[in-house]
């Protein structure tokens, strides 16, 4: 098939990932700056460039990557698909509860695939904490825990000051819920802090942090969330950890570190309290899961999720199906940000979280 990238600011990244796919015969890119997408090009040996998504829809390509802003997301993932193309699209998919519907609709009519490339469900971390749950090693889970911490006081376009910390909250939130192979029903949220006034757009959020508190369906666990865009003296990480009544497995608090493990041992009644072993985990990349000529970039940025994303894509229209991150699964994990974000403006009132099923 014939794919074409658009945006090379991170999306540069995923150009020679497509161009080794085995299903993958042609890549075209796409960026409206003229000097990044000629170096693009020239680094990539790409020949097919375009400056507009508009080009890119008028061609012959079969699917469409968007790596552009997040305003853009909805508009531009609709136009792929009434173009007929596939679409893929980074997180996330919409920031409002009608937009995530319209786009499931569109990707229904259109019968095109979309997935929301949501690079927290294909980390190193996620696949290790994943096959502890499946084996049964965690036991049943109590509680989860996403923590995500970003610093945008910086050089940052002026829509990331606007936007409420939650609405970007699916590199946390994804995880926890693909782990547990369910969706979130109800939200408790409260905003932290006061945004500086230098910080403040109009109209958009005050709050430098978010914390929410999520039931999920079908299980008794809880997960709580904590989402920080600013004013929060935090060194970056996206995480999540999970907690059984057997083990628990915790995101390392220092990126440079390994997660931790903690086996509790067996009860003694005769022992008043049980101590945890605490074990560092070096947790491996997973070039296993990835066709031959993929391996390469197994240990490359976002923990090594680029390869797994775009093989889930590619596979999942060669083989006539769903993808794993589909229109469905991708509105049940942008809604408990945006709901959260609805539950914060209200002092913490609990907010029902749609269903899209």
């Amino acid at each position: 098939m014939k794919i074409a990238v658009v945006g090379l600011g991170f999306g540069s990244a995923f150009v020679p990932i497509y161009q080794r796919h085995p299903a993958v015969s042609e890549v075209g890119i796409c960026d409206a700056d003229p000097a990044r997408l000629r170096a693009a090009g020239e680094q990539f040996g790409v020949a097919r460039r375009h400056s507009s998504l508009d080009e890119v829809l008028a061609a012959d390509y079969h699917a469409v990557h968007l790596l552009t802003p997040v305003p853009l997301h909805v508009e531009q993932t609709l136009a792929v698909l009434k173009a007929g193309k596939h679409c893929a699209c980074a997180v996330p998919m919409a920031t409002d509860l009608d937009d995530l519907r319209h786009i499931i609709t569109e990707t229904r009519r259109s019968g095109k695939n979309y997935m929301m490339m949501e690079t927290g469900a294909y980390t190193r971390e996620y696949f290790y904490a994943k096959g502890l749950y499946d084996a049964g090693a965690l036991g049943p889970v109590t509680f989860l825990r996403g923590t995500y911490y970003q610093d945008l006081e910086g050089d940052y376009p002026l829509y990331w000051k606007a936007q409420p910390p939650m609405h970007y909250a699916t590199h946390v939130v994804g995880p926890i819920l693909a782990l547990m192979e369910t969706r979130a029903t109800k939200v408790h949220c409260l905003g932290a802090g006061v945004l500086k006034e230098s910080i403040q757009q109009p109209g958009g959020n005050t709050f430098p942090l978010q914390t929410a508190i999520f039931r999920l369906e079908g299980t008794p666990a809880v997960a709580e969330v904590t989402r920080a865009w600013f004013q929060t003296s935090r060194a970056y990480t996206e995480s999540f950890s999970v907690y059984g009544e057997q083990r628990g497995f915790e995101w390392q608090q220092i990126e440079s570190e390994e997660p931790v493990v903690f086996t509790l041992p067996p009860n003694d009644p005769a022992v008043r309290w049980r101590d945890p072993v605490a074990t560092r985990v070096s947790v491996p990349f997973r070039p296993d899961l990835l066709p031959e000529p993929l391996r390469i970039f197994a240990d490359g940025g976002h923990g090594g999720s680029h390869p797994h994303l775009v093989h889930e894509f590619v596979s999942s229209i060669a083989e006539g199906r769903t993808a794993a991150i589909n229109e469905i699964v991708a509105a049940d994990w942008c809604a408990p940000g945006i709901c959260a974000n609805l539950s914060s403006l209200r002092d913490g009132e609990s907010v029902d979280v749609p269903s899209f099923q």
